[in-house]
């Protein structure tokens, strides 16, 4: 029964990706960055000053959150298991050339995702009861559809993709299995946290992602330097491999089974999709809720983001697996890292799962989060409850199961809703700035009227 379910959820997972999610995300990218003249380049270094102009100000305005608790809300999401697990998967799968296939997917994805951040600004609506903003997808997916069940549509597999059965799947085995604790008290207790996080709203979620993820990108990528500089004479032919392997396929060595170019760039393409959260609306729904008044300065912020997601915390867990050899061999993708660190560092049996249980806590979270804003939006009276309802169910459900079948899951929901949410961002693309240059003299002033500071 096992085996049946996991073939099936991967059959739906391919036919998914390989007939619509791949071509989409490429087009759509290639034709955005042609539009922008390729802003997600140009304008990288404007991204980064207005992320570091934002610590100048501690202030709250009556509207909306701090710009910096919805970027690592956002980051929050992004740097999680799937850097460590899911990219690793897909080198598994797909041979070293998914590499390639994951930095041209952040490459044009950056301006997708920029896109839709900043169509979720642009159609945001304040939310009252909350003094914050309800924004998203199906706010500006209503300028380009007229028919109310595809934005019933994208706000239900919104809710499916909040609830991240893969990363709790993976964090509550990770931690009972090398801590050897009780499986059922580890789920129990990571359950909980969750609540507790995710009920104090975007807010509380991006004060939990920005004590978490600086402290794991300084620590994780900071080891896996060493380990590179440890083995630099391998270096050289590492990245050959890759380049090779990404136009060539890859062939069977070690424990790999072999793979040809559209496999590798299918795992490359999706995993990259999937850990940088490109075309799936959730950037839309937690940027939305900045004070920031000027959309082009949030959204220019995604593109920082993806920078570190993609070109720091991905790369840096293929090369480990890479440059150890390990990624040839038999292992679930949970611990191909654990044992590539394990060869340099010690008790690593003990540093890994307790990280991944730390950027995965804070993905589950963000996504958890923008899960519950959309119920809400589907049903406003009873959301809330039928969704906690849901969510407690389905993570305690998925935390028993393989988690190959949890990871199709969310693939396979991703892939939906970047199919529509890339339809409707083409749809708008018109619509959409990406001239930050004008604006950058005036970032001090507008920065301040977007925060209440006098």
């Amino acid at each position: 029964m096992i085996e049946f379910l996991t073939s099936l959820t991967l059959d739906v997972e391919n036919m998914i990706w390989t007939y619509f999610g791949l071509p989409i995300v490429l087009l759509l990218g290639v034709v955005l960055s042609v539009q922008s003249r390729f802003a997600q380049v140009r304008h990288l270094p404007s991204a980064i000053k207005t992320f570091l102009s934002m610590f100048r100000s501690n202030e709250q305005s009556a509207h909306g959150i701090h710009p910096l608790k919805a970027f690592f809300a956002g980051i929050g999401g992004s740097v999680g298991v799937g850097n460590v697990v899911g990219v690793c998967t897909a080198v598994q799968i797909g041979g070293p050339g998914a590499l390639l296939w994951i930095w041209l997917t952040a490459v044009a994805g950056a301006i997708v995702k920029y896109s839709e951040v900043y169509l979720g600004m642009q159609y945001r609506v304040p939310n009252e009861k909350t003094g914050g903003y309800n924004g998203g997808p199906m706010y500006f997916l209503q300028k380009a559809f007229k028919q109310q069940w595809i934005l019933n549509l994208v706000a239900a597999l919104l809710c499916l993709y909040g609830v991240e059965i893969f990363q709790f799947s993976v964090i509550t085995k990770s931690v009972s299995t090398n801590f050897d604790l009780n499986h059922y008290a580890v789920v129990g207790a990571a359950l909980l946290l969750i609540l507790l996080a995710a009920s104090g709203g975007v807010k509380r979620v991006g004060s939990i992602s920005g004590a978490l993820i600086p402290v794991f990108v300084f620590c994780y990528v900071g080891m896996g330097l060493w380990v590179l500089i440890s083995h630099i004479g391998e270096v050289p032919g590492i990245f050959y491999t890759v380049f090779s392997s990404a136009f060539n396929g890859h062939a069977a060595v070690g424990g790999f089974i072999g793979s040809t170019i559209l496999t590798t760039a299918s795992q490359g393409i999706r995993r990259g999709c999937y850990t940088a959260d490109i075309g799936i609306g959730y950037a839309a729904v937690i940027h939305s809720e900045t004070n920031v008044t000027i959309p082009e300065k949030q959204a220019s912020l995604v593109i920082f983001e993806i920078f570190i997601d993609t070109f720091f915390v991905c790369t840096t867990s293929v090369l480990l697996i890479l440059t150890t050899g390990v990624w040839q061999e038999s292992l679930d993708g949970a611990m191909l890292v654990q044992e590539a660190l394990g060869q340099h560092f010690p008790y690593m049996e003990y540093f890994i799962p307790l990280f991944l249980f730390l950027v995965g806590y804070a993905t589950i979270n963000a996504y958890f989060c923008v899960g519950l804003k959309c119920a809400q939006y589907l049903m406003p009276k009873l959301g809330l409850a039928y969704y906690y309802t849901y969510a407690v169910i389905i993570l305690i459900a998925c935390a028993f199961i393989d988690t190959r079948i949890a990871q199709s899951i969310m693939a396979s929901a991703g892939g939906l809703l970047l199919v529509v949410n890339g339809i409707g961002i083409f749809m708008l693309r018109r619509e959409i700035s990406f001239d930050l240059s004008e604006k950058d003299d005036k970032l001090p002033a507008e920065m301040a009227l977007a925060m209440d500071v006098t």
